[in-house]
């Protein structure tokens, strides 16, 4: 999905922003990074994709995903503007554990993390969670749900990341723009909460 046309007034950010925001967009393989990130970005996003290769079909799990061609190997970036006063940052990161080592330097001053997961493949988040925790981010959890049929209740998300009670839990399909912008938002208030 890409992101809207950029016009001459949008592809340079406005010298009225006094505050800019870095945000991790991040998950497991194959979960929607990219496309969140497409959906959402005012100028055209930065995509590190590559197509997956025969080398990789012993490291790369296609369960799940079987369609999967291409994969994200450095990072993706994508920029929105909230006011005239606030622009966010948003990089997405490589979701292969091969790729981890990248992680430690997009952490670095990073407000916060978007950890979007795939309701159907749950247990691939943990290490993910694990990393955002172990770099003391603040986070929420954004459920990309393309299929209904893989919906899960809160109460059932939060029990199976073993989240705790104040980490905001809510539902996206990275396909749509006003879906991802509200699991955005639901991470900047969380961020203002959490930092006020």
């Amino acid at each position: 999905m890409d992101s809207k046309p950029v016009s001459p007034e949008t592809l340079y950010v406005s010298g009225a922003v006094t505050t800019t925001a870095k945000i991790l967009v991040v998950g497991h393989f194959a979960v929607g990074k990219t496309t969140f990130i497409g959906s959402l970005s005012e100028i055209t996003p930065l995509r590190t994709e590559e197509k997956m290769t025969q080398a990789s079909a012993h490291v790369d799990d296609l369960q799940g995903v079987p369609d999967k061609v291409t994969t994200t190997v450095a990072l993706d970036f994508g920029r929105l503007t909230l006011s005239d006063e606030l622009v966010l940052y948003l990089f997405g990161t490589p979701g292969q554990q091969r790729f981890m080592q990248l992680w430690e330097d997009m952490a670095r001053g990073a407000l916060g993390a978007l950890i979007i997961v795939d309701p159907a493949r749950l247990a691939d988040s943990f290490p993910v969670i694990d990393l955002v925790e172990k770099y003391g981010l603040e986070y929420a959890i954004a459920v990309n749900s393309f299929a209904s049929e893989n919906e899960f209740e809160e109460t059932e998300i939060r029990e199976a990341l073993d989240l705790l009670p104040h980490t905001p839990v809510s539902y996206c399909d990275a396909r749509r723009r006003e879906s991802s912008a509200q699991a955005l938002i639901t991470l900047v208030r969380h961020l203002l909460t959490r930092t006020a």
